[in-house]
């Protein structure tokens, strides 16, 4: 058991690291993005309308951050399963759900708005957080038991 330790030393090191930039992401989110449905979402915004904002610096500030969560949530499977299959699906899943989340995203806001909050507050939630990590962890590891 320690020899299995030592041998993987590096990667109980690197874990850690990756865990903690993902709650760095998360900790200065309003000094490193422009989001304001930040503060908006934190507030009683069910009898508030949408706040201003501009649609280009949301639409690469959001990008941005699914971006960087994308990535670090990529290494830390990488670092979790050693299977660069489960990297490349990963990569498409991501890649497709990204695309999906940001054109629902602005649709909901152009289109839909003010009636469709809640809607907006979930698709949101899914593109600034690393929620496929959380389900990509146990589905891959399910599927290398039942191999």
């Amino acid at each position: 058991m320690l020899k299995k330790l030592l041998h993987h030393k590096r990667d109980i090191l690197i874990g850690p690291l990756l865990v903690g930039l993902l709650v760095c992401i998360r900790m200065f989110e309003d000094n490193l993005f422009y989001d304001p449905f930040l503060n908006y979402f934190k507030d009683n915004y069910s009898s508030m309308p949408l706040p201003g904002f501009n649609l280009i610096k949301l639409f690469f500030s959001l990008g941005f951050r699914y971006y960087l969560n994308s990535i670090l949530s990529l290494l830390l499977l990488y670092l979790i399963f050693r299977d660069t299959k489960i990297i490349k699906f990963s990569i498409f899943l991501y890649m497709l759900f990204g695309t999906v989340l940001m054109i629902g995203f602005f649709f909901v806001v152009m289109k839909l708005g003010e009636d469709h909050k809640m809607i907006l507050f979930y698709i949101r939630r899914f593109i600034i957080q690393p929620i496929f990590l959380i389900l990509f962890i146990p589905a891959f590891y399910y599927q290398q038991k039942i191999k």
